[in-house]
């Protein structure tokens, strides 16, 4: 197993003016699962193609464990990257695209055969060999393609958005195989997606990266309940923003004091509350709120709310949002545990901002 470390990546592209990857300094521990997340344009692509090394960084290192690798061509890294489109040879069978790569490093025919043989069982296309990349479905290809990868027995494997083309059938199917895949395997594995839900289900630990920069990693459920900013909270589906300050334990702000968790910083913050952690019904710090609006979102329903005039966002169950009406009232609570402080950011668009 490799540990992937990168150290003051910087790329920028010519006649663009502006970096696509802003001095990365990121490490990838040995065995994981990690989900490279972010919008389209962030610069995550980027960061998957100079650790394959299929373009070169104008400053900064790649290291698989303690050696260096920014200098070596892509086919001597020992890192492996499948694209979103799966790129399987037409006029080869399945089979002889899986074996492309060993008959490239010149291995024995029945070699070449029993670990086609072999991996054709691991991706669930067995009795599938024969066949060419036109007679298989979608999802067939992807794994088809997968199984190229990984019958190179790569340090690293790079999956380049490897479910955005299947539908979500599929996407959900091909999901869990990767999944299985890794933790069978134990290859130090990135998958690069723009997807929160996708990432969540997938990964060891996210990275996410806005602008060319590392925002925040971690494990999952720390990007969505302990965001280390504004950014990191909105695109991770935070709507609920109030800006105040934290002193003696309280926070207040145009709701009135909060009382917040154990050990919460002092001073000038902004509190956000993740919509589902929001608590329709009495309880700690409660409010009364108007209900401004309700939609039904399927497993969930979105409430929106107001409370003194602030607008607020809940998401509930179906059943317990029933008998909510627009216009009406309810009693609404705010669980300490789940307010979280993040620092004042100029980029705070009118939080708050009153109901009319």
């Amino acid at each position: 197993m490799t540990r992937l470390s990168l150290h003051g990546l910087r790329k920028t592209y010519p006649g663009t003016g502006q970096a696509a990857v802003h001095g990365i300094d990121l490490t990838v521990e040995s065995g994981s699962l990690t989900a490279l997340l972010g919008p389209s344009g962030c610069g995550k692509t980027t960061t998957m193609k100079l650790i394959a090394g299929l373009i070169a960084p104008d400053a900064g290192e790649v290291r698989l464990d303690a050696s260096p690798i920014t200098a070596l061509p892509p086919e001597r890294r020992g890192v492996t990257m499948v694209f979103q489109d799966p790129l399987l040879f037409p006029h080869q069978t399945i089979a002889q695209n899986i074996g492309f790569g060993l008959r490239m490093r010149g291995l024995p025919p029945a070699r070449i055969a029993e670990s086609v043989a072999a991996m054709l069982s691991r991706v669930r296309l067995d009795g599938l060999g024969d066949r060419r990349p036109a007679a298989l479905s979608g999802g067939q290809q992807q794994r088809a393609a997968l199984a190229r990868a990984l019958v190179l027995q790569p340090r690293v494997l790079l999956l380049d958005e490897p479910l955005s083309n299947l539908d979500p059938g599929l996407r959900d199917e091909m999901r869990q195989l990767i999944r299985s895949l890794q933790q069978e395997t134990g290859i130090t594995t990135i998958v690069v997606t723009h997807d929160q839900a996708e990432a969540v289900a997938l990964a060891d630990q996210i990275v996410l990266i806005l602008e060319g920069r590392l925002a925040q990693q971690g494990p999952p459920d720390a990007l969505y309940r302990r965001p280390a900013a504004l950014a990191v909270a909105r695109f991770f589906g935070g709507v609920n923003f109030l800006p105040g300050r934290s002193q003696g334990g309280l926070f207040h702000s145009a709701v009135g004091p909060l009382t917040l968790p154990p050990g919460a910083p002092e001073g000038d913050h902004v509190l956000t509350l993740r919509p589902e952690a929001l608590r329709l019904g009495p309880g700690p710090n409660p409010r009364t709120a108007r209900i401004t609006s309700v939609t039904f979102l399927g497993t969930q329903t979105r409430v929106g709310l107001a409370v003194d005039g602030t607008a607020l966002q809940a998401l509930t169950t179906p059943d317990l949002a029933s008998a909510l009406v627009p216009g009406g009232e309810v009693t609404v609570s705010l669980p300490p545990e789940a307010l979280w402080l993040l620092p004042p950011e100029a980029t705070l668009s009118d939080p708050g901002q009153p109901i009319r």
